[in-house]
């Protein structure tokens, strides 16, 4: 099959990848090289000065419209968010993991794993104790680590730890941005495997991952082209944080995305655990290496192809950060590469509603600005609660105050729903919930700071090797654009 776009993706017929021009195929209109375009800018400018003026003519009026206008998106978002919980349960109950059928070895294809790794000099043994443990013939695995050139420290320690052959450790050229996508583009152009998988350095995969995915890809259509795995917290007792963390992704893999993919709408991919066929990657353009959530682009780019990412039953666990200096950038490179992704969207609207569909594009708007406006507006709405319970000159009404009570109760629920096995780590984490929102209100603020002065630099997650005390610092990339 050759893989092709309704609209955007050209036809390749010798399905080699160029890393060298991979930015350039997706800078016409979907590649936030470019950054925010200069119509983008004026309508911004414009929409702020408009709530300027009103602010100084009108306040009352503006506050009223604004607290309505959220009252309006919080209450299509949660509806949404519930309707694709409950098509998660839905699936969960009538779709058991059953095991998988063991093709014979010589059957298989080749699967190439790819797995960035930048200051994770520690990690480099885990990392091989993992990948030896998957379950796939090594002569048909091919495993790239992709390592920057001026990494000296975790290629020297990738040379001194003993991966499963066929493990390649390539050098990222410098000269782009040091973000993840442009080291993924640079193994991908070296992969050769029929099958692609992404891994992060401090992953554990299920033994079976491979050959689940590859018995999904086979009895799917064509037009699903990504599968993305479950992934989970294995430390959600660490602290507060990472109890509130691991919540999230509980819901986010175990649930929402199930769900979503069950309604054909636009995936919000993970940034670990995507296995692709690489004959659609490739037609698709690779990552964007100027988006700092490369794979929530891809997710949209993969639906404005007119194709499908699927979710599927095999589990990745990882880390959570179990601490405020590590928490904060990478929850606020979340949000920024959020933001790239609905502006590069949103650049020619009528060309992604031409792409997408209308469903398609409303599930979209729902997931992307969702998790933008949510943080940012999280802190707005808890200053105005606290404000009128202290005064009696500012009231809600009992409209507001009833919607955000039952905004309180449904995400209590939800979150008791999610697919874990119970403790009262993660009971106090769904009751103290509340408590959790400002911070992204925090990590929100950041993000669009970090947007405005450093719009691709990529703010990377330190990690450690399990059961060894966790870094609090935080290394950071940056990129020789920015």
């Amino acid at each position: 099959m050759v893989y092709k776009s309704k609209h955007s993706v050209q036809e390749r017929g010798d399905f080699s990848f160029d890393f060298e021009t991979a930015g350039a195929r997706l800078e016409a209109g979907q590649s936030f090289r470019l950054g925010i375009t200069a119509p983008q800018k004026r309508v911004i400018i414009s929409l702020l000065t408009g709530f300027g003026i009103c602010g100084l003519l009108q306040p009352a009026l503006l506050c009223a419209a604004f607290a309505w206008g959220l009252f309006t998106a919080f209450g299509a978002l949660i509806t949404w968010r519930t309707l694709l919980i409950s098509a998660g349960m839905l699936r969960r109950a009538r779709f058991s993991v059953r095991p998988v059928h063991r093709i014979p070895d010589e059957e298989l294809p080749v699967y190439s794993i790819l797995v960035a790794a930048y200051d994770e000099a520690p990690l480099m043994p885990q990392l091989a104790a993992a990948l030896a443990r998957l379950d796939w013939p090594p002569d048909r695995l091919e495993i790239l680590i992709l390592i920057e050139a001026h990494d000296g420290l975790t290629r020297t320690a990738a040379e001194a730890t003993r991966f499963p052959v066929r493990t390649r450790l390539l050098t990222v050229p410098p000269g782009g941005p040091l973000t993840k996508p442009n080291a993924l583009n640079h193994g991908f152009a070296q992969a050769r495997g029929d099958y692609v998988v992404i891994y992060d350095v401090e992953d554990l995969p299920a033994p079976d991952q491979l050959r689940r995915a590859h018995a999904a890809f086979v009895s799917a259509p064509e037009d699903l082209i990504c599968l993305q795995a479950r992934l989970q917290a294995d430390n959600p007792k660490a602290s507060w944080l990472a109890a509130q963390w691991a919540l999230e992704y509980d819901l986010q893999f175990g649930l929402l995305l199930p769900g979503t993919a069950l309604c054909r709408a636009p995936l919000l991919l993970g940034g670990t655990s995507n296995h692709f066929r690489r004959k659609a990657l490739i037609a698709l353009g690779g990552w964007d290496a100027y988006n700092v959530t490369e794979d929530a682009d891809l997710g949209m780019r993969i639906a404005r192809a007119g194709l499908r990412a699927d979710t599927f039953a095999s589990t990745t666990l990882e880390d959570a950060p179990a601490h405020w200096r590590v928490w904060l950038p990478q929850r606020g490179r979340w949000i920024k590469g959020y933001i790239q992704t609905w502006l590069v969207l949103m650049r020619t609207p009528s060309r992604t509603l031409q792409e997408m569909g209308s469903l398609r594009i409303l599930a979209m708007q729902c997931a992307l600005g969702g998790a933008i406006l949510a943080p940012l507006s999280h802190a707005v709405l808890i200053l105005l609660v606290l404000a009128a319970a202290l005064s009696s000159y500012i009231s809600i009404g009992a409209a507001l105050l009833s919607f955000l009570i039952s905004c309180y109760a449904i995400r209590l629920i939800v979150d008791l729903a999610a697919p874990v096995a119970w403790s009262w780590q993660r009971a106090l984490a769904a009751i103290t919930k509340p408590l959790y929102w400002p911070l992204l209100s925090i990590a929100a603020v950041h993000a669009v700071w970090d947007l405005a002065k450093r719009p691709h630099f990529w703010a990377k997650t330190p990690h450690s090797p399990r059961n060894a005390e966790p870094d609090q610092t935080c290394s950071t990339g940056s990129s020789a654009s920015a």
